[in-house]
């Protein structure tokens, strides 16, 4: 082991489970991050990203333990250092910036009581001190009006806020090794760019090294010096960043490289990988590659071996047997959609407006314009997306669509109907007309429920005496339609994966055969392997089943894959809409060409 920053050797995590049994997660990691540097771990959910950065900062979850190699710090063993000195080091000289903000955020404690807590630990006991301290740290991150922001809460702060706040906190101790879990998650391009760019910039001014994990191969391209590619609990490539985006050597890295969809680049098919990475169970009686049942270019000796990480002859490592192959996987090229034409709409919206009434001020309760004279219209199976930053107003918009809530003013129609009629019979009409998928599938679910029941719910209104043989059948239907198998039935949300509860999401909205499907950032925070099969699937339904979809994401390369036209929202108004095609190459609009410019178009 170097005198690097950080070092792994045969690094190896299992799974302690009660009966005695021992799941290896991860095996055979090795690296080394100098000072200074920035190295990406890359992979899909259950890869073993964060594993590794939890072995690092000693925040493994119960249950699992270091079972084998070696991991140093600054030329320190992490493994066999005793527990008093490894709390001594995290908060320190190792710090984490988690995924989630707001959870990680005391919801009940000011952020200056936070940052207080921290700053103590760090032998900052004043009060005074630790306002100056805070204060300064608050303002290297560009956070406005640091002194007010101290004394709010996290849920007054936006989600890139909060994340600032965090980064803020973990470079407050001048820490040698920061680790970053995913901090990029779900966040609008602009706001991503900043935290990226942020991060790049105290990294440079504290001279840390930065271990990013993250599920977007090109963000870790763009960003990291050096990338680990991990699969299934092992590193199946490593090099050079923008080599390895470039060339990538093993199939899997070449798969999440064709199944990003793209701004710039010719419109193509993206690749969708076939079934699912393998549990620890299933490892167990796996034989060969790890890879091999999902790899396109899988030979007999692939399912019989499984390959070691080893220097390829192009340059960086590759854990494959057949790497003279990896850059023959391609997809075909992606025909232009045809604009659907608007004779009667299915969908008219014309200058609706949304206030809210906002707590009493200094002078009396004040009013907040959420959605300005917000006009568009949607054809049967035309698929328009909305794009643009949190608060810009797309999902008070959908709300309005939908009937979560009233506008203020405006009209909306819904195939030739009144959509703010509130009587029952309207409202019926609605549901068969009209259904929403929310973002987050887990808050979406019920989690008492089974996926059966789930799917059918809305039968218990629209047909609450049909049999429950026609309703299972019907569930089935559901399912298949969405690429599901039907043993997922009998399960529970809480037994499926973030891409399976996404679908069971969508087969539920299918179930009334709506004529209009609002989608609210549903490939929001998806690993790109999941979100291609989910641009597929909504792709494929389209033909079959004939149905329009607003699509509301702040992805902007996934509505240029996916939808003909294109709504830029900002600050509740609509400041440019039209063909995307036209949108995306030529933006007309300052705010437009902002968005392109942080999403890398």
């Amino acid at each position: 082991m170097n005198t690097s920053v950080l070092a792994a050797e045969n690094l190896a995590v299992e799974s302690r489970l009660r009966e005695g049994r021992r799941l290896p997660v991860l095996a055979g990691i090795s690296f080394t991050l100098e000072a200074g540097k920035v190295l990406g771990l890359v992979g899909e959910s259950g890869a073993g990203k964060s594993m590794i950065g939890r072995a690092v900062a000693q925040l493994l979850p119960p249950g699992f333990a270091v079972a084998g190699g070696a991991l140093a710090f600054a030329g320190r063993d992490l493994v066999g250092m005793a527990t008093q000195e490894r709390r001594a080091l995290l908060g320190r000289e190792i710090a984490f910036i988690p995924q989630e903000p707001l959870s990680a955020l005391n919801p009940v404690m000011t952020i200056g009581a936070q940052f207080g807590e921290h700053l103590a630990r760090l032998g900052i006991s004043s009060e005074a001190r630790q306002r100056e301290e805070a204060r300064a740290m608050l303002e290297a991150v560009h956070l406005p009006r640091a002194t007010e922001l101290l004394r709010q809460f996290p849920h007054e702060l936006s989600g890139g806020m909060c994340q600032r706040v965090l980064i803020a906190m973990a470079f407050a101790s001048k820490p040698k090794l920061v680790i970053a879990d995913e901090p990029t998650t779900a966040l609008d391009a602009t706001i991503q760019a900043r935290i990226i760019a942020l991060m790049d910039e105290m990294r440079h001014a504290y001279g840390a090294s930065l271990l990013f994990i993250t599920h977007d191969l090109r963000l870790a391209a763009n960003f990291c010096d050096e990338i680990l590619v991990l699969y299934a609990g092992r590193a199946v490539e490593k090099g050079e960043a923008r080599e390895l985006l470039s060339a990538p050597l093993h199939p899997y890295t070449r798969c999440l490289q064709l199944a990003v969809p793209s701004l710039s680049a010719p419109a193509r098919e993206l690749f969708t990988l076939p079934g699912e990475m393998p549990g620890l169970t299933t490892l167990q009686t796996l034989a060969g590659c790890r890879f091999a049942p999902r790899c396109p270019n899988a030979g007999e000796i692939c399912r019989k071996e499984e390959p070691k990480l080893l220097a390829a002859a192009q340059g960086g490592e590759a854990a494959c047997f057949r790497t003279e192959l990896t850059l023959k996987i391609k997809t075909g090229d992606q025909a232009a959609p045809a604009m659907p034409k608007i004779t009667a709409p299915l969908l008219l919206v014309e200058k609706i407006q949304k206030r809210y009434r906002s707590r009493h001020g200094l002078f009396g309760k004040t009013e907040v314009l959420a959605i300005d004279e917000v006009s568009f219209a949607l054809a049967e199976n035309e698929f328009v997306g909305v794009v643009g930053e949190s608060g810009s107003g797309k999902s008070t918009l959908a709300k309005l669509i939908i009937g979560l809530e009233p506008p203020s003013a405006g009209r909306i129609e819904l195939c030739g109907s009144d959509a703010l009629d509130r009587s029952e019979t309207a409202r019926r009409r609605r549901i068969e007309t009209a259904q929403m998928v929310f973002q987050d599938p887990q808050s979406a679910l019920n989690p008492r429920r089974r996926v059966a029941s789930i799917v059918t719910q809305v039968l218990e209104a629209a047909a609450p005496r049909l049999p429950p043989d026609e309703r299972k059948r019907r569930a089935a239907e559901l399912l298949a339609e969405v690429g599901l198998s039907a043993e997922l039935a009998a399960r529970y949300p809480s037994q499926l994966s973030g891409g399976q509860k996404q679908r069971v999401n969508i087969a539920r909205a299918l179930c009334a055969a709506p004529k209009l499907l609002i989608a609210d950032e549903i490939v929001s925070g998806l690993d790109v392997s999941v979100q291609a099969q989910l641009i597929a699937l909504l792709r494929r339904l389209r033909s079959e089943l004939s149905f329009a979809l607003l699509f509301i994401s702040h992805d902007l390369a996934v509505v240029r894959k996916l939808c003909e036209r294109v709504l830029v929202m900002r600050h509740g108004k609509v400041v440019e809409q039209g063909n995307t095609k036209d949108v995306f190459g030529a933006p007309q609009h300052p705010y437009t060409r902002e968005l392109l410019a942080a999403s890398g178009g």
